[in-house]
């Protein structure tokens, strides 16, 4: 039996009255501070590795590991979560994001064992985007030797 629409449409407007505002403004600026401080620490890892003399390329794809070992350590540790709840998508969007949604499911089963549990299960959410990630490496790789199209040049 459906419900009928007036009765559907006044019962949303009476949520949308009760329900609280979220603060949206103080949720941005937090998000924006949050996430640009994980990007200034990848930056100082870059400026380390480029110190040391590596090529950007080098020191880019060091950088980037550091920054998920520190997101997974920090997820392992139980403090990325909360990090999460109070920045939002300020914690999400960087790649120590990525890291934390590869090793929070695993923590989850860790009771499991290490193989079974934490093994198993670290990539319920890398292994979709891995293999995607190749089979479009593939695609592409297909379409620049059936097209010969130029590719693009770094620097």
């Amino acid at each position: 039996m459906q419900a009928d629409p007036r009765q559907q449409a006044t019962y949303r407007r009476i949520v949308k009255r009760h329900s609280p505002k979220p603060p949206v403004a103080i949720n941005t600026l937090v998000a924006f501070v949050v996430g640009g401080s994980i990007c200034a620490a990848a930056q100082v890892f870059m400026n380390f590795f480029l110190r040391r003399g590596l090529p950007p390329e080098r020191a880019g794809a060091l950088t980037a590991v550091c920054v998920v070992v520190i997101g997974a350590t920090l997820t392992a540790l139980g403090l990325y979560d909360e990090i999460g709840r109070v920045a939002g998508m300020g914690a999400s969007l960087p790649i120590s994001g990525f890291a934390n949604s590869m090793v929070a499911p695993a923590m989850e089963y860790r009771r499991e064992g290490w193989v079974l549990g934490v093994g198993a299960r670290v990539f319920s959410i890398a292994g979709p985007v891995i293999a995607y990630g190749v089979v479009s490496a593939v695609l592409a790789g297909l379409v620049y030797v059936v097209f010969r199209l130029p590719l693009p040049r770094a620097g």
